[in-house]
């Protein structure tokens, strides 16, 4: 699909606050086919005008998480100056902040992931996560935190990013297709830790199908075919009903935050603790 437009997250920092404001608003506009390129550690004029420079040359807007006021009134000029929608995330919020706290703001960036021991962790978690996805690296399924199963697009890797950048979980997904064998090395995993996902049948047929056509694919084979994803379906839940010590969660018309809340709140019942440090 071609971007119908773009938008540029600047900060300077690592971008994640902006990236995922983006995303949480792009929700609101199904099918939106917006490209969202994080501009991450802009700590000078020069850089931000670069970036807007770019910006300028397409159909786009710029979004800054700036923590700095002489760099966020340098971001709001140039964009003016070059045409270009911006949006300053923190400004009005520091502004508001400001006054209610009647304080002045230090306006030094990076104190959000100032080396503290959960930003580190949270980073080896995401890494742990990139390299778990997909059923990649099977051997280290037992050093997940989590072990997420499901067929196709019932939103595994998402969800796993979510746990690890937000939660600090190492995450591991697996997919289930049909007629194959889930991996070997699954059987050493502590049961409880193991969460299985589904989805109403429409739902994911109309799921693939836009899937298929972002990609030109529409048409072919079976995988968005109803009677193969029912049997996919199928195959999934009987998978799950020969382990019943894993719990099953309904991704149906949720939110992967609320899937994530679902899916913590079952750990903590069944008392399940992080494998590494104390999460925050």
């Amino acid at each position: 699909m071609t971007p119908s437009a773009t938008v540029f997250v600047v900060s300077d920092g690592t971008g994640i606050t902006g990236d995922k404001v983006i995303h949480a608003a792009l929700e609101q506009f199904p099918n939106h086919g917006v490209d969202v390129r994080r501009e991450s550690g802009i700590t000078t004029e020069s850089a931000l005008a670069d970036v807007i420079r770019r910006a300028a040359g397409t159909r786009a807007l710029v979004m800054t998480t700036l923590v700095a006021p002489a760099m966020r009134s340098a971001a709001a000029k140039i964009a003016r100056e070059h045409g270009v929608p911006h949006v300053d995330l923190i400004g009005d919020l520091v502004t508001g902040l400001s006054r209610l706290l009647q304080m002045e703001p230090t306006g030094q960036h990076g104190l959000t992931h100032h080396a503290g021991p959960s930003y580190f962790q949270r980073v080896e978690a995401l890494e742990f996560t990139v390299r778990a996805d997909d059923g990649q690296q099977p051997h280290i399924l037992r050093q997940s935190d989590i072990v997420l199963l499901g067929v196709s697009r019932t939103g595994k890797t998402p969800l796993s990013t979510y746990l690890a950048q937000i939660k600090g979980y190492k995450v591991s997904n697996v997919p289930i297709v049909l007629d194959r064998p889930l991996p070997a090395t699954l059987d050493e995993v502590d049961p409880r830790r193991v969460v299985g996902l589904t989805i109403d049948p429409s739902t994911l047929q109309s799921i693939r199908r836009t899937r298929l056509a972002g990609l030109q694919l529409s048409g072919k084979g079976s995988y968005a075919e109803r009677d193969y994803i029912l049997a996919e379906l199928e195959y999934a839940e009987s998978l799950f009903r020969s382990h019943p010590h894993w719990p099953v969660i309904d991704v149906t018309d949720r939110a992967v935050e609320e899937t994530a809340a679902i899916l913590v709140d079952l750990l903590q019942e069944r008392g399940v603790t992080p494998t590494s440090m104390a999460r925050t």
